[in-house]
């Protein structure tokens, strides 16, 4: 009997832990199961005929919600095509609210609910060798109901997924060392799983160890909450200092406002770009953070951030969710300061989502909620921010992604933004500036960005209209040695025999550094960027030499007579 694992990831550098788990935790089935991984970018009728061309007997789908509407439309038209196929759903998506499911899909068997190892490897047990009865598989429910519950497993008893790295090239490699979070955040589907399950520690360091020796790229931890066990965090992290192979970066979700002094200490000891973390913050308002059960002082949060960033070398991400229950427009806008005053490295600027399952979806008419009926289920209005106010923040949200996470601009808006009363003002009028010349539906290109955003800054500030061509060029080539100089760059024909002598003098030859000049010092404190002298500076940009945390080049200041 041939059975097939099906996973849609949302990008090819994505991979689905959930069904390589299936299969190793079901390994005395090797033969009969195999796992076809697509993105949800590859065209259906793609997908669907690879499907067909497998001849399965068995499908079982990984289900999420930014796969769901597209393995609806698989399941259905694969089962036209192989009547006899026989189709089982699992994963978060579909845990919740099964029997709706089953009555609106007739070509579906039944679902898996909640963890799957044990109950796959007992549905292959039925399958194959009909050694128990369907009734007696906990964990299910079929048409004919559900059966019990299924008991959570020990983190032990899981296999390390990752014994062919091949298998994984070019892609994040997705870490597992517990299950369940001790919070009870309203919106998050892991606060249902209330008790935390550690993976015992000498299995970690075995796996992790293996990692290393491979040198994979990036190691992405999907503990939702990783240091909510201190010892656990603390040997970890140790290990991964010692152990450390000068290339794997390793990604954590954490609580800052929980992080011990000892914690932040090894973060501080960590090689630059071994260690990234990502934060949700969510709201800076008491009232919203109350109301969700979400138990975090900003200030204590705030102040582990900034120790984190004193020794400048691990990477932040911080979160914000907008949306949420007693946040308005003006209370998300000073939680967006707030958070854009910490200065992490990506701000990522979320909406609501209804998940099936979660508190907020059972309390969703009382907080005036409509949301999308597909997935992600996304927020249209509150009883505190209307659909107008929801656009708003999707192009203010556009603007950060584009003009701030891409770390393309740094120099640029730390200046522009002395322009303004506050960043989420800034970002505003930039969404605003993008609405009117209709840039949001003609995309500017990545090098266009850089004369829209002098456009915009000519128009707030167009007495330094230079200043700001000068921030956009430093900028430029912060991240690379362009071909052609940027069209509103200083023009070099003036200072072209210098340059030739500066570089014969320096021994700067070959591609890997560029000489420019700056007549306003743009490389240092804004509050001093709009000083200009007669002689430019010369900056020289070595790409041989990279921040590990932002990627841009290293530069100094080049003396000349």
């Amino acid at each position: 009997m041939k059975l097939l694992l099906v996973a849609v990831n949302a990008k090819y550098i994505h991979s689905n832990p959930a069904v390589y788990s299936l299969k190793a935790y079901a390994s005395q089935y090797h033969d009969h199961i195999k796992i076809a991984e697509y993105t949800i970018n590859n065209r259906r009728e793609e997908i669907l005929a690879d499907l067909y061309q497998r001849c399965p007997d068995l499908i079982a789908f990984s289900c999420y919600i930014w796969n769901w509407d597209l393995i609806q439309g698989l399941f259905a038209d694969i089962k036209k095509l192989l009547p006899n196929v026989i189709i089982w759903l699992g994963g978060p998506e579909v845990s919740f609210l099964p029997e709706e499911i089953l009555r609106q899909h007739v070509e579906v068997q039944g679902i898996m609910l909640g963890e799957g190892e044990e109950t796959f490897l007992e549905l292959t047990h039925y399958y194959i060798d009909k050694t128990c009865k369907i009734e007696e598989i906990a964990g299910i429910i079929t048409r004919e109901g559900r059966t019990s519950p299924r008991k959570l497993l020990d983190m032990a008893k899981i296999p390390f997924l990752y014994h062919e790295p091949k298998v994984f090239e070019n892609r994040i490699i997705y870490y597992e060392s517990s299950r369940g979070c001790p919070f009870r955040c309203s919106y998050c589907l892991s606060s249902i799983d209330k008790t935390v399950r550690l993976r015992d520690y000498e299995l970690v360091k075995q796996e992790l160890k293996y990692l290393l020796d491979k040198k994979v790229k990036q190691v992405k931890f999907v503990d939702r909450t990783f240091n909510c066990n201190h010892d656990h965090t603390i040997r970890i992290w140790e290990f991964l200092i010692k152990n450390d192979n000068g290339i794997t970066n390793f990604h954590f979700e954490v609580s800052a406002d929980i992080l011990q002094d000892d914690e932040l200490k090894i973060l501080s000891h960590m090689r630059p770009g071994l260690v990234q973390l990502e934060i949700g913050v969510q709201s800076t308002n008491p009232n919203t953070l109350k109301e969700i059960d979400r138990y975090a002082d900003f200030e204590t949060l705030k102040a582990a951030v900034s120790k984190i960033q004193s020794t400048d070398n691990i990477h932040i991400h911080l979160d914000l969710i907008a949306g949420l229950p007693y946040e308005d427009f003006a209370s998300f806008k000073k939680s967006f300061d707030e958070v854009y005053q910490m200065r992490p490295h990506q701000l990522q600027l979320g909406f609501l989502k209804i998940l099936k399952g979660s508190k907020m979806h059972q309390k969703a008419n009382d907080y005036g909620i409509t949301y999308s009926s597909h997935p992600p289920y996304e927020v249209f209005r509150t009883k505190w921010l209307d659909y107008d106010a929801i656009l708003t923040l999707k192009r203010i949200e556009e603007m950060v992604e584009i003009y701030y996470n891409s770390n393309q601009f740094t120099t640029t808006l730390r200046l522009l933004q002395t322009c303004f009363s506050s960043a989420f003002t800034m970002y505003y009028e930039l969404s605003r500036f993008y609405v009117e010349h209709e840039y949001h539906i003609k995309t500017p290109s990545r090098v266009a960005r850089y004369e829209v955003l002098l456009q915009f800054a000519s128009t707030i500030d167009s007495q330094y209209a230079n200043l700001y061509a000068e921030a956009l060029t430093f900028d430029c080539y912060l991240r690379e040695n362009m071909k052609s100089r940027p069209v509103f760059s200083y023009q070099l024909d003036a200072l072209k025999e210098e340059f030739r002598e500066i570089k014969k003098h320096r021994n700067i030859t070959g591609k890997e550094k560029h000489l420019e000049p700056f007549y306003y010092p743009v490389w240092i404190d804004s509050n001093q960027v709009k000083m200009k002298k007669e002689k430019p500076w010369i900056i020289c940009f070595d790409y041989t030499k990279r921040n590990p945390l932002t990627y841009e080049a290293f530069y100094e200041e080049i003396s000349y007579s």
